[in-house]
C-alpha cells in the first residue's frame, strides 16, 4: 500500500515504513504528525482524491530536526567592483511513515 501526500508544496509518495524528508514541520522530535492532505491511497483497491481523499491520513513519527546542503548564489560584475556571495540551508524534518489511513 502505498499513498500520495502534499505538504510543504511538493509531493511525495509513501508507503509504510519509509523515510523521508519534508521541509521543517513545527512539530517536536519524537512526536507523532498526522498528514492529512492525502491525494492517493493505492493498495487492494484505489482512491483517487478530487483534489482529496475524504478521511485519508498518514501517521508519520518526526524523527529529527536537520539542516539541507549548503547552496551558494554568487553574482559577479567584472570592471564594475561588484561581487555578492549569499549562501543557504534549508531546515529540514525527517519524518518515518507508521501507518496509512484510508
Amino acid at each position: 500500500m502505498f499513498a500520495v501526500i502534499r505538504t510543504g508544496g511538493k509531493q511525495y509518495k509513501v508507503s509504510e515504513g519509509d523515510i523521508f524528508t519534508v521541509e521543517r514541520l513545527s512539530a517536536g522530535e519524537g512526536e507523532t504528525v498526522e498528514l492529512d492532505q492525502v491525494l492517493l491511497v493505492h493498495g487492494r483497491s484505489h482512491k483517487v482524491g478530487a483534489p482529496l481523499v475524504e478521511g485519508a491520513k498518514v501517521v508519520c513519527e518526526l524523527m529529527e530536526h536537520i539542516r539541507g546542503p549548503k547552496s551558494i548564489a554568487y553574482k559577479f560584475k567584472k570592471c564594475k567592483n561588484y561581487e555578492r556571495k549569499v549562501g543557504h540551508r534549508q531546515e529540514l524534518s525527517r519524518l518515518k511513515v507508521l501507518k496509512i489511513e484510508a
